[in-house]
């Protein structure tokens, strides 16, 4: 007889030895798959980087010696690291200018304007784009600190001698292998946030100063100084350590600005009276900026938008009563970012030319006042308004520039063509030597404006041949790619399916799940040619080995579905003899779920939504509870009141204010909770909607007194909250007998859970407490009480889903009935139905409010690097790191407990519901992988790429996750199934 429940449920008698022979395929069979997931994933996750973010460098190009003599016979290069560039040019509350002697240069004898960096808004990648003239792809933002050795053509490169004195973290990576530099740095202990850092900038001024002192008595050193083509580079750490420590807001910050103005104004003053010769140029500029939280990483304006201003040898000075027209020479980039965007009335230079510049052109720029070849990787385009040339100069200076990217262009073009067995060229520059000769020809008959013009659209028709290039093989990796995604779906769907549903019975009523894949010999055979003539075609084109990974993986997981041809026979005969109320009952449940993993794709963007989510389920919830069970029971009100409470998060600004008192009250939240739920636990003993969640083991407890210690913990990282921001913010070091306390009570209180009672609330609860004190040091605001809400409104999806489970108890004991004959599944675990995919997509909900309930964990500039001051305030990036990590990972940590608890409690198998949350997930990944973007604003395409990796990392995310839950989770208890069994009876 078939059942009209969700699965099919079927009998019969089976022998010993085939059930033996199942239980070891499908055990054997989900251990790889498990392990299949975590690789695929990974690799496809670095698919997008080989569709749309190859690495732009490429190498045997020959440097394009200029045809001009050059102005300048030394640069110096001033990167104020971390400086905003309102903050710059902004007047102070007084009305008074922050860098007055520049602003002087900007009216008197410069030029200026705004240098727009692109993600990730890092410092290696900012450095790289100013110095190099390229822009690394985004994944280079993981090389942030790694002082390697000069991989690329820089303009340090090409200098003759460079002298560079900065951070440990910069200097090293432009000079470390360069023979021809004089450098030096601090040591890291010097990058102390809890000082102000100003004195790092003043560190470098007296190193240069010191060095030219030297020379005085120093013959040799002195030669080297007076040869042409010197840089002098200086990196002024100050702003962006001031910056992360106290906010771009603060006294601190906003007084490193006035500082940097000074050492800009004395190296002007000390290089002048050294050389006397007015053949210096001079650049200052910024690397990234700062976003009003103190972090920095993302496409936000205030972390793109810096400040350049470049005067002495070979810069024009400034042109007044400027109309606002298109200046001579201004070009766009490949990305589409707006320049030449309107000047703040309150920055005062609305009368003075600004000429906005992409962050790469500075390279260009100093290369062509030096007189050197711009580096070979360069794509920035010179800007003309800085350049102070004849007109000869001028299109000789353009004209370089362009062979210099035509250059790079021709080389992508040939490595392309020599590995493709069909290559399309990249049309518009077919006869690049026709216009080659063209612009010969008009320089030689004096057209030297319609010789600059083909020049400029040369280049830009390079720079578009470029783009061309890097996303060649885009359209067959995105296919490969996407059938890999779907393939996996469909053999997750099929395990699922087999293993965990009632729909296995009716295979093995049948004795045919053991001979299932006995037939399968064609399909591996064809799958075999086919590998082989893809791979045999990719190491034709000797494409990378990724590229066989991808194809190789495709085809694997296709030639699995196919090896499962009988069983696809099997599920299609059976669905043709459904009735049509369950059709109705698939069709209604696809339709939710695929609305309700759209609006988790739609809340990357926009966090209210969950808040409007939470509303709806707050109302919806307690109106279903209260039509089968009375309000005294509680739980209608504790679903209400905590699905409102987590929605106010989601309407909060991403930016979290410091507010030291609301982390005290979170603390006092808290404990709160904590003792409510310890006396429902003890306290609700004839409450049957209680009852499984409770301590049913009636002994003593082997530590009576391990609620009052945490508890005790909870209010003693309250007190040290206090007590180290105070400290910090009187400029001290931290303390050391501090941050031996915060430790000491962050690390205690995660081990006493261990010892808790079994059962599920009180487990969850002291979970709940032994999180709590690290979540509270590592907080400097509202996202404390966030941790509170987040714990309440999990422990109302578990009492709404053990209510649920005693209402349907019938129901699910038929299911348990016939789950005791499917043997991957436990004794005490019944089959999965269609109605539990809401396990699955609550637990997305969940998951993704974890993430975005106090920010926008898709941004770097998330990460609030404050949060670890009450640990540690010397410059530690790793450690640093791990911390913030850490933080970000205990609320899911909380999330992952409860939905361990739940599966226990309504008795569905763990791995059977993990499955089902991956193919949730990569319902999503799909759909973040084609909305992956290459053009358009930086914080678009850093998005973009930060979505689709977060959804791509989350199999594994989630699979590790369960790992170190089920240290806590493992031995929790809820009332057997047996007994239940036995009442129903």
């Amino acid at each position: 007889m078939r059942g009209d429940g969700d699965g099919i449920l079927g009998g019969g008698k089976r022998s010993e030895s085939s059930l033996k022979v199942r239980q070891k395929w499908l055990k054997r069979k989900e251990k790889w798959l498990v392990v299949l997931g975590v690789v695929l994933h990974a690799v496809y996750m670095l698919s997008i980087f080989d569709i749309y973010f190859k690495t732009p460098i490429v190498h045997g190009m020959k440097p394009v010696t200029p045809r001009f003599t050059s102005p300048a016979k030394r640069l110096v290069l001033l990167v104020a690291d971390g400086l905003r560039a309102d903050k710059f040019f902004e007047p102070d509350s007084d009305g008074n200018y922050r860098a007055p002697f520049l602003r002087s240069v900007i009216k008197e004898r410069g030029r200026w304007g705004v240098s727009h960096a692109r993600p990730p808004t890092e410092s290696r990648p900012g450095h790289v784009a100013i110095i190099a003239g390229f822009y690394e792809d985004p994944s280079a933002v993981t090389k942030g600190w790694k002082a390697n050795p000069v991989e690329f053509d820089s303009v340090f490169n090409r200098s003759r001698h460079t002298i560079s004195y900065g951070s440990p973290d910069i200097v090293p990576i432009f000079c470390g292998a360069l023979p021809h530099s004089t450098w030096n740095t601090y040591p890291h202990e010097y990058e102390d946030f809890a000082t102000d850092a100003s004195f790092l900038d003043e560190w470098s001024f007296d190193q240069l100063a010191s060095l030219l002192n030297r020379s005085n008595e120093d013959p040799k050193l002195k030669q080297l100084l007076l040869q042409d083509h010197l840089v002098i580079f200086l990196h002024l750490l100050g702003c962006d350590s001031n910056g992360h420590a106290h906010r771009p807001y603060s006294s601190i910050y906003l007084n490193n600005v006035k500082v940097v103005d000074h050492i800009a104004e004395r190296v002007y003053n000390l290089i002048q009276s050294y050389f006397k010769d007015d053949l210096t140029a001079y650049i200052f500029t910024a690397d990234h900026g700062m976003s009003d939280k103190g972090s920095h990483g993302d496409g936000h304006p205030s972390n793109t938008d810096t400040p350049l201003v470049a005067w002495g040898a070979g810069v024009r000075h400034p042109a007044h009563n400027f109309s606002g027209d298109q200046l001579e020479g201004a070009v766009q980039f490949v990305d589409e970012h707006k320049h030449n965007m309107p000047t703040p009335r309150e920055w005062g230079l609305e009368g003075i030319e600004r000429v906005d510049v992409n962050q790469a052109d500075i390279a260009p720029l100093m290369s062509t006042l030096l007189g050197l070849p711009c580096p070979v990787n360069s794509v920035g385009n010179l800007p003309l308004g800085y350049i102070d040339f004849n007109k000869v100069d001028k299109v000789e200076a353009v004209l370089a520039n362009t062979k210099q990217i035509l250059n790079q262009f021709l080389r992508k073009s040939q490595l392309k063509q020599s590995n493709s067995l069909n290559f399309k060229p990249f049309e518009p520059l077919k006869n690049y030597n026709l216009a080659l000769e063209r612009i010969e020809h008009l320089i030689s008959i004096r057209d030297y404006e319609a010789a600059r013009k083909l020049s400029e659209h040369l280049r830009r028709l390079a720079l578009e041949g470029l783009h061309y290039f890097q996303t060649y093989d885009w359209f067959r990796l995105m296919a490969i790619i996407t059938f890999g995604y779907i393939g996996w779906m469909i053999y997750v769907l099929l395990h699922v399916l087999q293993s965990y549903t009632s729909l296995s019975e009716k295979l093995v009523e049948k004795k045919q799940m053991v001979h299932l894949r006995k037939n399968t010999g064609k399909v591996y055979f064809i799958a075999c040619l086919f590998s082989c003539l893809v791979c045999s075609l990719l190491l034709l084109e000797h494409s990378p080995p990724l590229y066989h990974a991808y194809a190789a993986m495709t085809i694997f997981l296709w030639t699995q579905i196919f090896s499962e041809y009988e069983f696809l026979l099997f599920l299609w005969r059976d669905l043709q003899r459904r009735e049509s109320r369950y059709f109705i009952k698939l069709i209604a449940t696809c339709i939710v779920s695929i609305l309700i993993l759209e609006m988790l794709v739609k809340s990357f963007t926009d966090r209210k939504l969950y808040t409007w989510c939470f509303w709806t389920v707050g109302v919806a919830a307690p109106i279903y509870l209260t039509r089968s069970i009375p309000w005294k029971s509680r739980v209608p009100i504790i679903v209400l009141l905590a699905c409102w409470f987590l929605s106010i998060f989601t309407l909060m600004p991403a930016e979290i204010p410091e507010n030291t008192w609301l982390v005290v009250t979170s603390g006092v939240v808290t404990m709160m909770i904590g003792g409510v739920a310890r006396h429902l636990d003890l306290h609700s003993e004839d409450d049957k909607y209680w009852l499984s969640l409770r301590t049913n083991d009636t002994s003593r407890p082997k530590f009576p007194m391990l609620f009052h210690l945490q508890i005790t913990l909870v209010g003693l990282s309250s007190v040290m909250v206090v007590l180290s921001t105070s400290h910090r913010t009187k400029k001290h070091e931290l303390l050391a007998v501090h941050q031996l306390i915060n430790w000491s009570i962050a690390v205690c209180s995660m081990v006493l859970p261990l010892f808790s009672a079994t059962g599920v609330l009180s487990r969850l609860t002291s979970i709940f407490l032994g999180f709590a004190p690290a979540f509270l040091l590592l907080s400097i605001g509202y996202e404390a009480l966030f941790y509170c809400a987040l714990a309440l409104a999990l422990m109302a999806w578990m009492l709404f889903e053990n209510v649920h489970r005693y209402l349907s108890k019938a129901s699910l004991f038929s299911a348990s009935v016939k789950a005791m004959q499917n043997s991957i599944l436990k004794h005490d675990e019944r089959c999965l139905q269609l109605s539990d995919m809401r396990i699955a997509l609550t637990f997305m909900v969940f998951f993704n409010v974890a993430f975005f309930g106090t920010g926008n964990f898709a941004s770097i500039a998330s990460f609030e690097i404050s949060s670890v001051y009450r640990f540690i305030t010397i410059f530690s990036p790793f450690l640093m790191a791990a911390l913030l990590i850490f933080k970000l990972l205990i609320p899911f940590m909380l999330v992952i407990c409860a939905f361990s608890s739940l599966t226990k409690v309504i008795r569905v198998p763990l791995l059977g519901c993990y499955f089902l949350v991956i193919l949730c997930s990569d319902v999503m990944t799909i759909h973040f992988f084609f909305l992956v973007r290459n053009t358009g604003s930086w914080m678009e395409i850093g998005n973009s790429i930060s979505h689709f990796g977060i959804m791509s990392a989350q199999v594994v995310f989630v699979l590790l996750l369960f790992a170190l839950t089920n240290v806590y989770t493992k031995d929790i208890q809820t009332s057997s199934a047996r007994h239940l069994s036995r009442k129903a009876m």
